[in-house]
């Protein structure tokens, strides 16, 4: 590191400098996540292969400069101040390819062929339809959630049907220093919209088990997903999907529906400016066209004391908040 590399920040050109990447400042990411609301970017960075985003990652480790993650934004509400710090975007082609003809390169039991190996920056919704269309199961769950790969892991997104870490077998990442490594999924300790990554690591691939099975079997259960989902929540709102966790009881171990504790606190249709309470689903918080970050953060804060006033339930905000001087303590996976 070179002491001008040492004193860098992130609109500092010295710190892409001679790294394959796309770089663009004040990128407008707000409007590119589902609520379609929020600031930009100071910089967003699109490397082209794993060496190059782990040489932006040790650069950023080594001065201190931000690093986030974004997917698609479907789990993430950025603030109209933007944030600092580099942002970066897994969407080029060494980070989104599926391997689906070939097995994995380490096998470890007589499941070796189901393990499919799967960039990071690999779009969900295509991926459940790849996989009905080629016959692997193990995907099913997942129709209807919005995300990429990486986003589902980082979270262990999922819903009613299921989650990612029923499929998931490792994972590769790229380490705080730069380095890339491979972890078993039993050492995430994965849960309920829960994953142990490691501090620092950037998840750039995941090691799905899908077995082959019947196309037409694996159509139906996709689709009968779909279907239910299409009945139960506002699909064509901006919104980023369920903005609360579902709240456990700490002494019975009981999980409360989110919604519901919304629903039963008569805040379906609660308004704070432009962003309001789905009357569909009291779990939905959604914002209108051309409407404001903020709005919503402020709503999920009446929600979250009028549900405690109500209940005692506190709920705690599953959707990712993004601000400026707002410093993740890792590279932040949002979608």
């Amino acid at each position: 590191m070179t002491p001008a590399t040492a004193n860098a920040t992130a609109s500092d050109p010295i710190l892409w400098s001679g790294i394959d990447a796309d770089v663009r400042t004040n990128a407008p990411i707000g409007e590119s996540t589902w609520f379609a609301a929020g600031g930009c970017a100071d910089v967003l960075a699109i490397p082209q292969s794993i060496d190059a985003l782990g040489e932006l990652a040790r650069r950023c480790a080594d001065t201190g400069v931000p690093l986030r993650v974004l997917g698609q934004g479907a789990n993430l509400l950025v603030l109209e101040e933007g944030v600092d710090g580099v942002v970066v975007d897994l969407s080029a082609p060494a980070f989104t390819t599926a391997a689906w003809d070939s097995t994995d390169a380490t096998p470890r039991d007589d499941r070796s062929d189901t393990i499919v190996r799967i960039g990071a920056g690999a779009d969900l919704f295509r991926l459940v339809q790849d996989s009905k269309r080629l016959g692997r199961s193990g995907l099913a769950q997942m129709a209807g959630i919005p995300a990429t790969l990486g986003g589902a892991v980082r979270m262990n997104a999922g819903g009613a049907f299921g989650d990612i870490a029923q499929s998931l077998e490792r994972i590769e990442v790229v380490t705080h220093g730069g380095k890339l490594r491979s972890i078993e999924a039993a050492q995430l300790r994965l849960g309920y919209r829960h994953c142990e990554l490691p501090a620092g690591c950037i998840v750039v691939a995941a090691h799905l088990r899908l077995p082959h099975g019947d196309p037409q079997k694996i159509e139906a259960e996709v689709h009968e997903i779909f279907e239910y989902k299409k009945r139960t929540q506002p699909m064509g709102a901006k919104s980023a999907g369920c903005m609360f966790r579902n709240p456990t009881d700490s002494a019975t171990g009981r999980r409360e529906s989110a919604g519901k504790l919304i629903d039963h606190a008569g805040l379906k249709g609660l308004r704070v400016g432009s962003a309001f309470v789905s009357e569909c689903h009291g779990n939905f918080l959604a914002v209108d066209r051309g409407g404001r970050a903020r709005d919503v953060l402020e709503l999920s804060r009446h929600v979250q004391m009028r549900v405690l006033a109500h209940s005692g339930w506190r709920l705690e905000r599953e959707v990712v908040v993004w601000s400026r001087q707002q410093v993740p303590s890792f590279p932040e996976e949002c979608g």
